[in-house]
């Protein structure tokens, strides 16, 4: 099952606005090209749709996704527990390199939402660019499953 890229943000500067965009340039081994705040391990930042929605469902007052502070939102995947594993949005390729510790900031968002983002990669997660190239809203997310050896 095919998800969807929801959503684009870019992040001006540290603790800067973020900006919704519609489409990006994915730059392999560094992130996604415009937005600070990229390291080695952590060059894009996701969050699923779905497991935002459960999370926010908690509080007394919606919270937009842009709250999180992540990069992309997706739906149609989920991010729980897929560090090592292969993430193919339109023609670019991630790898997840784990979990995204939902911070202070949340708290800062929203009363509650640190806590409501905290179990089951409430967060979501960070990836590293395997293979990038231009991404926009609406682009199919898949999982890759790795290649196995021949028989």
């Amino acid at each position: 099952m095919s998800g969807t890229l929801i959503a684009i943000w870019k992040k001006r500067s540290h603790r800067g606005p973020m900006d919704a965009v519609e489409s990006a340039t994915l730059v392999t081994d560094a992130g996604l090209e415009g937005s600070v705040d990229r390291s080695r391990r952590r060059q894009v930042t996701l969050v699923d749709a779905e497991r935002w929605a459960r999370a926010v469902a908690l509080l007394p007052e919606p919270v937009d996704p842009i709250a999180r502070r992540a990069n992309l939102l997706v739906s149609g995947v989920v991010l729980a527990e897929t560090r090592g594993r292969l993430l193919r949005i339109g023609s670019t390729l991630l790898q997840i390199g784990g979990e995204t510790t939902p911070c202070e900031r949340m708290e800062e968002a929203a009363a509650g939402l640190q806590e409501a983002l905290r179990d089951d990669w409430g967060g979501g997660a960070f990836a590293q660019v395997i293979e990038g190239g231009d991404i926009a809203v609406g682009d199919s997310v898949d999982w890759v499953e790795p290649k196995t050896g021949a028989a």
